[in-house]
């Protein structure tokens, strides 16, 4: 059979951007097929946007707290439009990154076009069939709404529209209590709106206990209403909603729906084909292969871990596979995330929970609090802690809480991962004062018992009996 390309991608999100770039550069013959925006849902609508619009709500927060350093700024005043403004700004200065033009001149053909896969090796997009042995599937996801009674007759809003709205609300109400409901309603409320977040489970259900306290605390003292509960029922209009939670009517000016995310998969000819999928989206093994010989999906409409920097590794992955041959497995031993409220949120590993699940009595667990730490305290801002779970001297997860803790992330990784240790992490030379400070006396505590043990000791009190007679 004569191909017209080595391979097709279809989607231009983190995931296919990756694996399309990594095929072409190595001199593959590439189409790259995207239906909508080039970015995907991380440049357009997603951690781009987000982290903006997090960073100008910090300002706010930072004038408003300002006396208790010794200098008095004026009270801000949030424009709107000029957030807005500050948010294309953002996506237009990354834009060029992920552009058509861009991965042109890697050697791709993009085609901007909604694709529909018709068989094993062929592809149909804008009145052409496309074919090639491999074929990668990297169609990301999509907003998941809940079964609310009578959703879909009021204009909710989810990440793909929030940044467009006209004015800043008045009373967000958002259903929802994962990361992007935690890192909006913390952003809106510093920008001056009235926030209630309505979650039925816990808060951040995949992070540690603890340190989702903190931040709920933090939340709660800066305004933001938490209601437990199920949402049953809505209604409303443009600029006025009424959510139904229990026996209580919450009233607001904008409904946003922040419940999850759904694998972008249906519709692009698969399940004809026989690509197998489950709930959480195309079912793949730890090479992201499908059910289908010569077709992969990666990111996040495969059933998965959804992250942005996950997307990135799965494309890289394939690419090596597809140009090199080389079968590379997913590892996420050491996946890390973080959740961008004040203070933030990040895992890596096991949280404890999981440990003493997984490990049981065999976990050691080692707590650092910021209240310890000089950074913190000349910066004015103590708040939140460093806990990591040792197997032995191994560490198999670490919790953080506290400002800029995603930052501290990467040596946790190399020590899960082998690829450095916590005697080296603990004995290493870190700038004083900083931050990371932390992560070598969390390590440091891996050690001490040996470092200062018995054995030790003894030797150390041989070499000074031995100098005292030897003069």
């Amino acid at each position: 059979m004569k191909f017209t390309h080595d391979v097709i991608v279809i989607g231009g999100g983190a995931a296919g951007l990756t694996a399309a770039g990594g095929c072409a550069l190595f001199g593959l013959d590439v189409a790259l097929i995207e239906g909508r925006k080039m970015g995907g849902e991380c440049l357009n609508d997603g951690c781009v946007p987000s982290k903006a619009l997090i960073t100008a709500a910090k300002r706010a927060a930072e004038a408003r707290d300002s006396e208790r350093y010794g200098v008095t700024l004026a009270a801000p005043k949030v424009d709107w439009s000029g957030v807005k403004r500050h948010i294309r700004e953002v996506i237009a200065a990354i834009e060029p990154h992920d552009s058509e033009e861009r991965f042109e001149e890697m050697g791709c053909e993009v085609i901007r076009d909604w694709a529909r896969v018709t068989g094993p090796q062929s592809v149909e997009v804008a009145g052409r069939t496309l074919t090639a042995p491999r074929i990668v599937i990297a169609t990301g996801s999509k907003p998941a709404v809940p079964p609310i009674d009578g959703v879909d007759e009021v204009p909710y809003l989810t990440n793909e529209n929030i940044f467009d709205i006209e004015e800043l609300p008045d009373h967000l109400v958002i259903v929802g209590g994962g990361v992007i409901g935690m890192e909006m309603a913390q952003a809106f409320r510093r920008l001056g709106s009235a926030v209630t977040v309505v979650e039925p489970g816990e808060l951040m259900g995949r992070d540690d206990r603890e340190s989702v306290a903190i931040v709920r605390e933090t939340m709660e003292s800066e305004g933001v209403r938490f209601v437990k509960g199920l949402a049953s029922a809505v209604k409303g209009s443009t600029g006025a909603v009424e959510l139904t939670v229990g026996d209580e009517t919450i009233a607001g000016s904008h409904l946003l729906i922040a419940t999850g995310r759904l694998a972008n998969c249906r519709g692009f000819g698969l399940e004809d084909i026989g690509v197998e999928m489950g709930k959480g989206g195309i079912i793949t093994d730890q090479r992201r292969r499908t059910s289908v010989k010569g077709i992969y999906a990666i990111g996040d409409c495969r059933d998965g871990p959804r992250l942005t920097h996950v997307s990135g590794y799965e494309g890289s992955n394939v690419a090596l596979e597809i140009t090199l041959g080389v079968p590379t497995k997913v590892d996420y031993t050491a996946l890390p995330w973080c959740t961008y409220t004040e203070p933030e949120v990040a895992q890596i590993g096991l949280t404890e929970t999981e440990a003493r699940e997984k490990h049981g009595d065999a976990i050691r667990v080692v707590t650092e609090s910021f209240h310890d730490n000089e950074r913190a305290l000349t910066e004015g801002n103590d708040k939140g802690q460093v806990k990591v779970m040792f197997k032995g001297k191994k560490v198999v997860g670490a919790s953080l809480v506290g400002k800029n803790v995603g930052e501290l992330l990467l040596p946790f990784s190399q020590t899960i991962t082998g690829k450095s240790s916590t005697f080296a992490l603990g004995s290493a030379i870190i700038a004083y004062p900083t931050r990371s400070e932390i992560t070598k006396a969390t390590a440091f505590q891996a050690w001490e018992p040996t470092v200062f043990g018995p054995i030790p000791k003894k030797w150390a009190g041989f070499l000074a009996s031995l100098r005292r007679r030897l003069g």
